[in-house]
């Protein structure tokens, strides 16, 4: 039993429950499970992202303070790598990740008290009585090593004595002399072959360090990151097996090697040791490679990244003649995705904010994750190498590049991290998308699209890799079955957790060959239905994030009764919110016929709750399926907006084109085109609502059906 540092109450340590929150905690050791949840721990920081900050525990553990847990914002710290901060530990997970919360207290004389967390001492002691123990270990170690040592004195021994322990000594002498002689007769001939076989480094590539814990290797590649922590710097390798964190020390949060930038080809000597389950190599020599060396080794990295990204072979999940047609498009996708983890590129999935663009994100998430924990042996990796950011809409427009570089800028000066890999789903396959692309080229940034429709010709020449059919009219599909196909040719080991997504995103019409594979797959109709529509509510709800958590529950929970509860239960609330809002909607439907054609038309503002699910575009999809046998079209007009929905292949733009003939000031835009979207401006609104269903009927006139 001891006493609370503070009230002095009898506890078992050295603090009590109730002021466990009043002291702070020097943590001395080595893995994540030693820490103790609530307790407040020195840290100090390792680096950024746009998530948080990693902060580093003691010597041996690292955890995230996401920014959510800041009392301002995050790009607004004034913190630097090597800074120290105060944090705490609010839970440690299975995987050993660790999530920090943020400590009001930032200075240890805030705190009425320091204690030393030392799992090997159990738990809490008091910071003088481990500094006593420190320096009591120190003198011990020092005795040991003979440092320090008072000489033997002399002693008043007779003359006898003396000459006794002469003769002994020289006798002893001699007999060390003669022990001696075979060793001293080696040659330096053959004794250097053995020194240089205990201190020559072995070469290795980063793959086989696994084999060689506590061996010197050589190893050679190229900077991926450099980063500076309290302590060594941290140099990511990377070669063309994989990355490994090559920690070289000077001193204390000064930088190592300062001459060595990302991007240098580089040799490495070092011990390989293996901390916190990572390996790590313990530099002890780095050079740059220049010339011929740096030549040879960068054309062999490249060579092998190649033949490593570029999948065996690519097959679709089922019989589907849309995604046969684009068969080498979708395995340079899978290979510009596979390249991108290798090269240590962070890979950012844009995709529009629908069940099809969801769905088809994720499915790309869930293939590549698991590559990026392999190849960059670090818990945080996935944060760091994968980020997927819904669109409201399907256009990538100036605003979502100028975040996006803003973000990715950023990334670069903060961390050195490389530009992304951008992926696009179910999104930028429209020529308002251009300006958008063409920032993003300004910086050499690599692009690839994914669309279940063909493209225009602008944004064809614009990415760097196309998967969409090379026409419309070429046999229909979604998003989703291109995206999963092309996660399947990424990672084959996921293959089975794919197999009902194309089914999930089909809203009518599914195909029977996806329906029989989401069946095989433990997925019936029903199930199907209820993870679409719990999908394409939470899609509605925060559209600008991942919501990655929850959108993997819903779509890849095991098939028991608890499990597909969370699908049933909201799809229940789209259910529910949707017969509301098509009942009242049914009602306030009017139909017009303009030169001959029946077209249904809904007054959106009036007669739809703004800001409420379901959205408009999915209301009237919706009302579309109910009514497509009573009119060849339906036509919502909201405050600036249209919205058209029809079987018939509409050209949106040549709509525009003709309506603006006949309300030439209402600024009419197809910029939605591929959503059937119109924009205008309000206060035309009535000239518009005739223009637009003048030029409707022209165009279904001549419009083949889809």
């Amino acid at each position: 039993m001891g006493s609370c540092i503070i009230c002095g109450t009898s506890v078992d340590g050295r603090i009590c429950d109730l002021h466990q929150e009043d002291v702070v905690f020097e943590f001395r050791g080595r893995r994540p499970d030693e820490l103790t949840p609530g307790r407040y721990y020195r840290g100090s920081v390792d680096g950024f992202a746009e998530f948080g900050v990693f902060v580093d525990i003691g010597d041996s553990v690292t955890g995230l303070l996401h920014k959510s847990e800041l009392d301002q914002r995050l790009d607004s710290l004034d913190w630097e790598p090597g800074d120290t901060v105060f944090v705490q530990v609010k839970s440690v997970r299975d995987n050993g990740n660790i999530d920090l919360g943020w400590s009001i207290r930032q200075g240890e004389s805030e705190f009425r008290g320091t204690l030393i967390d030392d799992p090997d001492n159990d738990g809490a002691i008091l910071k003088e009585d481990a500094d006593e123990t420190d320096e009591s270990d120190s003198t011990v170690e020092s005795s040991d090593s003979g440092v320090g040592q008072p000489e033997p004195r002399e002693t008043d021994a007779d003359s006898g004595d003396e000459q006794d322990a002469g003769t002994e000594t020289e006798e002893s002498d001699e007999t060390a002399e003669s022990e001696a002689e075979p060793e001293a007769e080696q040659t330096p001939e053959a004794a250097e072959p053995a020194a240089q076989s205990q201190a020559e480094a072995v070469e290795a590539t980063i793959s086989e360090l696994g084999d060689k814990v506590g061996s010197l290797v050589r190893i050679e590649g190229e900077i991926a990151d450099a980063r500076q922590t309290s302590g060594p710097t941290v140099f990511e390798l990377r070669d063309e097996t994989g990355t490994v964190d090559c920690a070289a020390f000077k001193e204390a949060g000064v930088r190592a090697y300062p001459e060595v930038d990302e991007g240098d080809v580089v040799r490495i000597e070092g011990e390989v040791e293996e901390r916190r389950g990572e390996l790590q190599v313990e530099t002890e020599a780095l050079v740059i490679l220049e010339d011929e060396e740096r030549d040879a080794v960068t054309e062999r990295m490249e060579d092998a990244m190649l033949q490593r990204a570029r999948p065996d072979a690519l097959a679709p999940l089922a019989e589907d003649p849309a995604v046969e047609a684009v068969t080498d498009s979708l395995l340079d996708a899978a290979t510009a995705i596979r390249r991108a983890v290798l090269e240590g590129r962070p890979i950012v999935v844009r995709h529009s904010a629908t069940a099809d663009g969801y769905v088809a994100g994720v499915a790309i998430e869930r293939a590549t994750l698991p590559l990026i924990r392999d190849e960059h042996q670090s818990n945080d990796a996935e944060y760091h190498y994968f980020d997927r950011r819904p669109l409201e809409g399907s256009v990538y427009d100036m605003d979502d590049a100028t975040g996006d570089l803003t973000q990715m800028l950023s990334n670069q000066e903060r961390h050195g991290e490389k530009f992304p890999l951008f992926v696009f789903v179910a999104a930028a396959g429209t020529t308002e998308s251009l300006d958008g692309l063409e920032l993003l080229d300004v910086y050499g940034t690599r692009r690839v699209v994914v669309d279940e429709r063909a493209v225009d010709d602008e944004i064809v020449d614009e990415v760097d890799t196309l998967v969409a059919p090379s026409r419309e009219g070429d046999a229909e599909t979604t998003a989703t079955a291109l995206a999963a196909t092309i996660a399947a040719g990424v990672n084959e080991d996921v293959h089975a957790d794919l197999e009902h997504l194309p089914a999930v995103s089909f809203w009518e019409d599914t195909p029977d060959a996806y329906i029989d594979l989401a069946s095989e797959a433990g997925y019936d109709a029903e199930t199907v239905d209820d993870i679409r529509e719990a999908i394409a509510l939470e899609a509605y709800y925060q559209s600008y994030e991942d919501k990655r958590e929850l959108i993997i529950d819903l779509l890849f929970a095991e098939q028991t009764d608890d499990a597909t509860g969370l699908a049933g239960h909201v799809s229940e609330q789209f259910r529910t919110k949707m017969e509301t809002e098509v009942e009242t909607a049914e009602e306030n439907l009017t139909e017009e016929t303009v030169d001959g054609e029946p077209i249904l038309v809904l007054d959106t503002e009036a007669y739809t709750h703004r800001y409420e699910f379901p959205p408009t575009e999915l209301l009237l999809d919706e009302l579309f399926r109910r009514h497509r046998n009573d009119a060849v079209a339906l036509v919502g007009f909201d405050t600036d907006e249209a919205f058209v929905r029809s079987d018939a292949d509409i050209d949106v733009r040549a709509v525009v084109e003709q309506a603006s003939a006949d309300a030439p000031e209402a600024g009419l835009d197809a910029r939605g085109a591929r959503e059937g979207r119109i924009e205008f401006l309000a206060g035309e609104r009535d000239a518009v609502q005739d223009a637009v269903l003048a030029a409707l009927a022209a165009e279904l006139s001549t419009a083949p059906t889809a």
